[in-house]
């Protein structure tokens, strides 16, 4: 009878990601980058103003799918009272009603802070 022993090397196959043997230049680099010659680590990619923005707009484009689904599941009509005016409308525009004003408001309060802070760092170099 044969018994099982474990092998004792690895088995052969791709480098796992991270890998020293992955890395640009490493000795198994599939794409055949040389190696840096000045002895210096490469840079990290800098983040922008481009790439913050388009994470930004991603966001909102998420943040407003599911707000549209949100109001596609919510078409009851809803009896609504607001500062002494009361109404029947549905329920899918008092969201949408809702959410402008919150928008608005955010931008509103950013803007300001924004102008403050334009007029401090003024100050400063005055």
């Amino acid at each position: 009878m044969s018994t099982l022993e474990p092998p004792t090397t690895p088995a052969p196959g791709p480098p796992l990601p991270g890998d020293v043997a992955t890395r640009p230049g490493g000795p198994a680099d599939p794409s055949g980058t040389p190696a840096p010659s000045s002895g210096r680590p490469a840079r990290a990619v800098r983040s922008t103003r481009t790439g913050r923005v388009w994470v930004g707009v991603c966001a909102a484009a998420l943040i407003a799918v599911a707000l549209l689904v949100f109001m596609v599941q919510n078409t009851q009509t809803v009896q609504v009272t607001f500062l002494g005016l009361s109404g029947s409308t549905s329920l899918a525009l008092m969201l949408l009603i809702a959410a402008v004003g919150g928008i608005l408001l955010t931008l509103l309060l950013g803007s300001v802070r924004i102008l403050q802070l334009r007029r401090a760092v003024r100050r400063r170099r005055d």
